[in-house]
């Protein structure tokens, strides 16, 4: 591709450079000049203009970003997403429903470095989207790419993105509570983790209160009849022996994992009972606001195996913002 200053005489079939006002009007930059274009331009004093001109082998820019897209998601309804048409290089890539996003990292990164002209820009692995969210945007930043840059990009593209969906489709909730501070199914906290769910598409089958009590949690959790279980404490959890793990235990569970590198979240639990995944929620889900118990939460809804290794591979990033409702702040107080 040629770019750069051309005689007006001489521009006509080029693209645009940059956007040009003229008395009858204005003309946007990647615009294909045409013959009453290149006579506005005149007609107007315009001697000179910068445009790029496409030569052989050249891809224009909306070519190449409908193919990088459609090599990124093949079969759109098997990945769970929907391509847009392309605009000025651009094409957007949402999803199609909820779940969390599905991506290879190496193929991406091996796309975007063919040519920094084609580009890939994505959600992070695992983030959650609802349907309609963005998951991916290409852009081809030039007016046009060499095909032969092209169809490296398309090879290191192919099927790199898409959408896991939520498989788990309904939860039971136990909510414990102690003497003289009962708990509701109103309470804000219950309310927070119906938010979740409903943002995931999950039906909250029950909401199951008992004390809090080895025992009462273990009967809860041997009657639950649906694919999840969710288990919110009237005091935190402190240790993988503490009342809400011994019961997953005591109704023939299995403990996964105690706590998580993440902050807030850290005393999150998960365990499985006869493959049913249990979720002890740490006590910060019961603010709506993002936590470690999130990123849990939508991997199992949505059918991956979570292990204590991959909790523990969750640190790196695992330090989130404060929250208003948790004014606990993690400096020390400085000195006097």
């Amino acid at each position: 591709m040629k770019f750069g200053p051309v005689p007006v005489t001489e521009a006509q079939g080029a693209v645009l450079a940059h956007s040009l006002a003229l008395p009858g009007g204005r003309l946007r930059k990647g615009r294909v000049l045409e013959a009453e274009d290149i006579a506005a331009l005149r007609e107007a004093g315009q001697t000179e203009v910068i445009v790029a001109r496409l030569e052989p082998g050249d891809v224009d820019e909306n070519a190449a970003a409908a193919a990088l897209a459609d090599a990124l998601v093949p079969d759109p309804d098997a990945a769970g997403l929907s391509v847009e048409a392309p605009f000025t290089g651009r094409v957007n890539i949402r999803a199609a429903g909820p779940g969390i996003v599905g991506l290879d990292a190496a193929a991406i990164a091996a796309l975007n470095a063919v040519d920094p002209m084609i580009t890939l820009a994505s959600l992070p692995e695992h983030q959650r989207v609802s349907e309609g969210m963005m998951v991916g945007t290409v852009k081809i930043i030039s007016y046009a790419v060499s095909r032969a840059a092209l169809d490296r990009a398309l090879a290191a593209a192919r099927g790199a993105l898409w959408r896991v969906p939520v498989r788990r489709r309904s939860a039971d909730l136990i909510v414990t509570e102690v003497p003289g501070a009962p708990a509701s199914p109103e309470d804000k906290g219950v309310r927070a983790v119906a938010g979740r769910l409903d943002a995931l598409g999950i039906a909250l089958a029950r909401i199951r209160i008992v004390a809090h009590d080895t025992a009462a949690i273990a009967e809860a959790l041997a009657g639950s009849e649906a694919e999840m279980a969710l288990i919110l404490t009237a005091s935190a959890t402190s240790d993988a022996h503490d009342v809400a793990p011994a019961g997953l235990g005591r109704a023939g569970g299995a403990l996964t994992r105690f706590g998580m590198p993440v902050d807030p979240g850290n005393l999150l639990f998960l365990g499985d009972l006869a493959g049913k995944p249990v979720v002890g929620l740490p006590g910060c889900a019961r603010s709506p606001a993002l936590n470690g118990a999130d990123w849990v939460l939508e991997r199992v809804a949505c059918g991956l195996e979570v292990t204590s290794a991959d909790i523990a591979a969750m640190g790196v990033g695992g330090l989130l913002k404060e929250i208003p409702t948790r004014p606990q702040p993690r400096d020390r107080p400085k000195r006097r």
